[in-house]
Parts: structure tokens; sequence; C-alpha cells
């Protein structure tokens, strides 16, 4: 009976500890991490009142904000909170996103937010943009890579002014449409190019994009070089490099490049929610390697691909 017993409590306690270390998978499109001190803070779309944030200082075990890091009526925009991008300039941290379909920027004293604006407006561009990536070049200039919704999803630069207040409309510039064949595989009149990321190796820019609609489950990620922040661009001839040829998951796509510990590079994006179901969007991580040079090649570390998890 005492054996009986004490086999019970074993099994007790080791559902209890298998229920308190269960994870679930994390859920925010279109994501972003910005790296600095040891700490990796995650934002992405998902929240129709603003940003959520997660940090982690290993990639592995995440920790969710309470406090939204940028929540409607702090800064410009009612809906659509889509696609932040972080970055540090000036001792300050900048959020750049799209709401109402339009671009914004605002600034917090910490990546956790809270990111505010004083005057609640948006960039003054016409049209809808989405989708917006801030890049600093290594002679400081600032330039605003993000789509323009023209005869389908487009991407496009312009110089930002430096004090971030707005772009410099005489330097709009298309940057690449979807044009090639894994591009647009359904055949679509409205061709999808976005999520652009920007970075530098050697004297060449090397922009990152997803191309088809992101309910297509051949949305995947390539990437163009030039030797201008403007181009003309060259898309890599091994295009997509990321794909669900490479991470088993329907659209996988939409993300940002990011230098983790140690100087390893890496890509958050993410995919389907399953097989046969587009949302809530799964986030995941990848490993990238660099090799060669003018240009380098990029391409995904096996065995790297992962979903980013918080314990429930």
């Amino acid at each position: 009976m005492k054996k009986q017993l004490l086999f019970l409590a074993l099994l007790v306690a080791m559902n209890t500890v298998c229920a308190q270390t269960r994870k679930d998978t994390i859920r925010l499109a279109d994501p972003t991490i910005f790296y600095e001190d040891h700490t990796y803070y995650l934002y992405g779309t998902g929240n129709p009142d603003g940003f959520e944030v997660y940090t982690s200082g290993d990639l592995e075990h995440w920790k969710r904000h309470d406090q939204l890091a940028l929540i409607k009526g702090n800064s410009y925009g009612d809906k659509g909170f889509w696609a932040p991008q972080i970055f540090k300039y000036r001792q300050k941290y900048y959020m750049a996103y799209a709401a109402d379909e339009h671009i914004a920027i605002a600034v917090s004293d910490s990546p956790l937010g809270p990111f505010t604006q004083r005057a609640q407006q948006p960039i003054t561009e016409p049209g809808k943009q989405i989708d917006p990536f801030i890049f600093k070049d290594t002679n400081g200039k600032l330039y605003l890579y993000h789509v323009r919704l023209d005869r389908g999803n487009r991407i496009y630069v312009a110089r930002l002014k430096d004090d971030l207040s707005d772009i410099d409309a005489t330097t709009l510039t298309e940057c690449i449409h979807a044009e090639q064949g894994w591009e647009n595989t359904a055949g679509s009149n409205w061709p999808v190019s976005e999520g652009p990321t920007v970075t530098k190796f050697g004297n060449l820019y090397y922009l990152f994009y997803s191309a088809n609609d992101f309910r297509n489950i051949d949305y995947a990620v390539g990437y163009s070089t030039s030797a201008t922040p403007f181009g003309p661009w060259t898309k890599y001839t091994g295009n997509p490099v990321l794909s669900r040829q490479n991470t088993g998951q329907n659209g996988s796509g939409h993300g940002d490049l990011f230098t983790g510990e140690g100087g390893a590079l890496y890509y958050v994006f993410h995919t389907h929610s399953s097989a046969n179901t587009v949302g809530r969007r799964k986030t995941a991580i990848i490993g990238l390697s660099v090799s060669g040079q003018k240009p380098a090649v990029i391409s995904t570390v096996p065995n790297t691909f992962r979903f980013l998890e918080i314990e429930r």
C-alpha cells in the first residue's frame, strides 16, 4: 500500500512539473528583435491596441511584459498596428511602425517603452505605406525603406531627415517589386514584395524582402544587392533563401535580421499557424551564414530553425 501511495505521489509530482514547464509558441507576425546588453527584445504584429514586447537573455527563455511597448493613444494610429522596428539613435530608442496604413516613428528612453509621440502624426508621404525599416549607413545618413501600395506592394527608399521628423521626398526611389516566378506563384494581379530589412557587408548593401501574399504557402524571403542605398538592385540568383522548403512551415517570411551574442547572425520571421491555417502566425528564428564576398552569399544554417516559446 505504501509503495502504491509513493508511486501515485511521484506521478502527481511529475505531472505537476510537466504542467509547470509546458510552453506555448509565441504568436507575433512581422517580428523584429533588438539586441542590447545581453538582452533580446522581441516585438511584432498581433495586438490591436499597440505592440507587445518580450525579453530573453538567451533566445530560449522568454518573458512577456504586461505593459505594451507602444499603446494606442500615446502615438499615431487607431488600428492596424503592424511591423515595428526598434533602433537606437542619439541615446534614445525609436520605433518605426505602420498604423492606419501610414508610417510613424515614436521615441522612448527604454527598449521596453513606452514609445510615444509628442506630435501624433505619420510621415508626410502621400498614399498608403507599410513595413518601415530605418537603416543607418556607415556615414551616419538615415534611410527609410518601406512598402508603398502602388500597383502591388512595392519597396521604396527615401532619405530620412536627421531629426527623424520626415523624409526628404525628393529622394523617394523605388527599389524592387515582385517580377520573378517565385515572387508571385499565384499569378496575382497585385504582386507583393514587402518586409524590407537592409544591412551592409563591406561596400555592398543587402536588401532582404518577402514575396507573395502572406496567406500564400509560398510566402518566402529573398535578397538583392546594390552599390548604393538607392539601387539599382540585383536580385540574388539563388532566391528564395528562406521558404517552406528549408523550414518545413508554410508562409515562412517577413522578419528582420539581427546579430546576437558572439556576433551570430539570425533572421526572425513568422510562419503560418498550421498546415491548414494562416493565423495566428507563429514566431521563429533561423541562423544565417555569410560566405564569400562582392557579393557575399547569405544562406540559412541547417538545423537552426526553431519556434520561439514562452512558458505558460
